[in-house]
Formats: structure tokens, sequence, C-alpha cells
């Protein structure tokens, strides 16, 4: 007879929990509303509980009790909220001037990126966010690459880029991006950017969804690292001069 019982409460109220488990995040009003309704099926378990006199029913309601108090989300998995000590916390701690310099100088020859990541601005310790400046001359890439934390939205401010990314099926998904656009790289997926006009710079800012986004580009993990010449050689179904060439091609200029 107990164990009927507790199989019909199961089939009544625990799909009922569970579906209106969907609406918690609808706002407090909804959360409200929701935690009188398992009060009220809570005081029914422990009713039923008491006069079957049921341990095992008992634990079944606590555990409810427990679900119904779960409202939250989780910071950044990789740091918890981080704070200096008390006393040494000004407005200074939470201003990043490190990109002043960008305004103040003269486009770079090369393709730049400025961060305003965890290591050089601290106070985004657990914030889960972080930013960029890129600067594209003319005809620069910022190769193939990955943020392995983050996603990235990117938002052209100066001249125009050609964008792409590649999913896990090997689709690639790319657009011609104008001033004032915005694109979205979507987590771990590799992607690049290139400046294909030949007169005018670009420049673009991103923002990432993690203080210390990572950078993997293609490029430098692949040729600029002790991967043997041989194995990478078979990977590509080359020869090891062609991988030489490459490497040297990406070797630091002096």
């Amino acid at each position: 007879m107990v164990r009927i019982a507790m199989f019909r409460l199961k089939l009544v109220y625990f799909p009922t929990i569970l579906a209106k488990c969907r609406y918690w995040n609808n706002g407090d009003a909804a959360m409200r509303t929701m935690e009188r309704q398992f009060k009220l099926k809570l005081l029914a378990f422990k009713v039923l509980a008491a006069k079957m006199n049921n341990p095992i029913l008992v634990s079944e309601f606590s555990v409810f009790s427990i679900t119904k108090v779960t409202k939250g989300s989780d910071p950044d998995i990789l740091t918890d909220f981080v704070a200096p000590p008390s006393n040494s916390v000004d407005g200074a701690f939470f201003t990043f001037n490190g990109l002043r310099y960008i305004f103040d100088s003269d486009p770079p020859a090369t393709f730049n990126v400025s961060k305003a990541s965890m290591k050089e601005f601290p106070a985004l310790n657990g914030q889960s966010v972080s930013y960029a400046v890129l600067q594209y001359p003319s005809g620069s890439v910022n190769p193939p690459h990955t943020h392995p934390r983050a996603s990235e939205l990117l938002f052209v401010v100066e001249g125009s880029l050609e964008v792409g990314f590649v999913d896990t099926t090997n689709m690639l998904y790319t657009q011609s991006l104008q001033l004032g656009d915005m694109f979205i790289f979507p987590k771990g997926l590799v992607h690049y950017q290139y400046n294909a006009d030949t007169k005018n710079p670009a420049t673009a800012f991103s923002a990432f969804g993690s203080a210390s986004a990572g950078t993997v580009s293609l490029p430098a993990t692949l040729f600029n690292t002790s991967i043997d010449d041989t194995i990478l050689a078979t990977a590509f179904k080359t020869d090891v001069a062609t991988i030489q060439k490459l490497k040297a091609g990406l070797a630091p200029k002096a």
C-alpha cells in the first residue's frame, strides 16, 4: 500500500514540479508564486508521511524541499569572485587605462591586438568579461585561431572586414562586415578576420564572455612549437621541406 501511494505521489506531483521549474527564471514574482505552491504540496507530503510513519516517504519530500529553493547562477567556472584587501581598494583598482595609447599613436604596420583581460586588468578576476581592440592595416589578417573559454562579439568601428568561422561539421560561415556591424564567434570554434581593403585600415572592438578567454593561434601552435616536422608533413600530406618553409615564414623577424 505504501509503495502504491509513493508511486502515485511521484506520478502526480513530480511532473508538475518539473514543469514549473521551467518558469523559475521568469522573474521574482513567478518564483514566489511557485514557492507558495510548493509549500502546499510539501505540506501534503508531510501529512501523508506522518500518517504512514514511513521514513522513505519522508526522504522523498525532503528532496523536493531542497529542490524548491534552488535559484542562482554560477560565476566563472575557472575563478571565484575575488576582491583585494579592503584597505587597498579604490576607484583606480576598477579602472583600466591601457588602451589610451591607441588614440595617441599612428596605426600599426601589422595586425595588432590590445587586450584588457584578467592578466592586464586584475579587477576582471571572477567577472566573466574581458575586452580587446583589434587593429588591421590594409591587407592584414588575424590568423585562424580559437578562444577555448569564451565566445567573442566583434564590433567594427573603422573600415570593413571579411570574417568567418568553421563549426564542428567543417561548415564555413562567412560575412562581409561594414562600419557599425557586429558578428559573433561561438566559443571554441576556429575563426578569422581579414581586412581586404588595400588602402584603408580597419579597427574592431571585441567583447568576451570570460575574464580569460585564451587564444590558440593555429599557425603559431602548429608551426612555432616543437611538433616534429615528420608528424606535420604526414598530417598535411606534404613533405618535410614544405613544413620547414612554413616554419621559417612564421619565425620572428630579426
